[in-house]
């Protein structure tokens, strides 16, 4: 719509999930280091939390590609009691389940899926586990490490969670067969509060929050985003503007997305090739929860004032 307007070659705030858009924010970093050491260290659980929209599934895929920079291709397991499932050079074999809301045996089939392992239609949940203990441990013999990574952990049934529990405990006398990395809302830290899921809790060694952008990281954001969808002239967003946006956004990026998207769409509209907090403060006004932090202070001190005026006109009477 508007890319051929300020010369781009792809919308830059799009709200997929994409790597090559990844910006290493103080937050994204850390969290990215933890994932890292943790998954060297052959820890079970690993657990990685954040509000909606600060880019807990961009961070995934970010993790899962970091893990398999350099590896070769994934080939499809061919038998269960030998090493043909084995890629030599390969020392990440990685899962990811995007909809972790699944019963038990659902969730071992779509593992059995992701690892490539052969099941029958009428597979019971024994037969299941069975045939994953089996490429587990042919990953290990060959030192691979096999990893899953559920998104939206915060929707696990209990009984999911704990059949989880039961697969980690799958281990040499070295490491786990298994590690598994939680990425889920606040909400999952409630959950996994359950006394019923204490063992499962205990197991959780290493784990971090995902923070929106600071103020100091918005504007080097929204120009790393443009330089992907090369953008190659002069400033696209005025100063103010960043000052806006990282107020109605508080640097959630999938706000600052959304609302730096409509900001271009009316500056398309009118003609002009810059965005001005005034573009920033209409498209704020469009998006509900960025509305909600977007009225100066001073109006907030003016309802204050008012109250206290009515307040006093009633005792006066009184």
């Amino acid at each position: 719509m508007y890319c051929k307007h300020f010369d781009l070659r792809e919308p830059p705030f799009g709200l997929t999930p994409d790597t090559s858009f990844f910006f290493n924010s103080s937050s994204y970093q850390e969290a990215l280091n933890v994932l890292l050491v943790a998954v060297r260290n052959g820890e079970g659980f690993i657990k990685i939390t954040g509000e909606v929209g600060n880019g807990k599934t961009l961070l995934c895929r970010k993790f899962l590609a970091t893990l398999n920079q350099g590896a070769e291709s994934i080939t499809p397991i061919g038998t269960q009691d030998t090493n043909a499932d084995v890629v030599p050079g390969q020392r990440y074999r990685t899962a990811y389940i995007a909809n972790p809301y699944i019963e038990p045996r659902t969730l071992l089939m779509a593992l059995a899926d992701e690892f490539r392992v052969p099941y029958d239609e009428n597979v019971d949940q024994h037969q299941l586990l069975k045939g994953l203990t089996i490429a587990l441990l042919n990953y290990a013999r060959n030192g691979q490490h096999a990893l899953v990574c559920l998104d939206e952990a915060q929707a696990l049934p209990l009984q999911t969670l704990e059949v989880l529990r039961l697969l980690t405990n799958l281990e040499t006398e070295k490491r786990k067969l298994l590690q598994v990395v939680l990425f889920g809302q606040p909400e999952l830290d409630a959950h996994l509060a359950q006394y019923s899921i204490r063992q499962l809790r205990q197991r959780i060694s290493f784990q971090y929050d995902l923070k929106g952008l600071r103020f100091d990281e918005l504007e080097r954001y929204v120009r790393h985003r443009l330089r992907v969808a090369c953008y190659k002239g002069e400033a696209l967003f005025e100063k103010s503007a960043f000052a806006k946006l990282h107020r109605v956004t508080k640097g959630t990026p999938r706000l600052v997305n959304i609302v730096a998207h409509k900001a271009l769409m009316l500056a398309f509209g009118e003609g002009v090739y810059h965005v001005s907090a005034k573009h920033i403060a209409k498209a704020a006004s469009d998006t509900p929860e960025a509305c909600r932090d977007w009225q100066p202070w001073w109006v907030g001190l003016g309802v204050i004032v008012l109250l206290l005026m009515l307040v006093i006109v009633f005792w006066m009477i009184k």
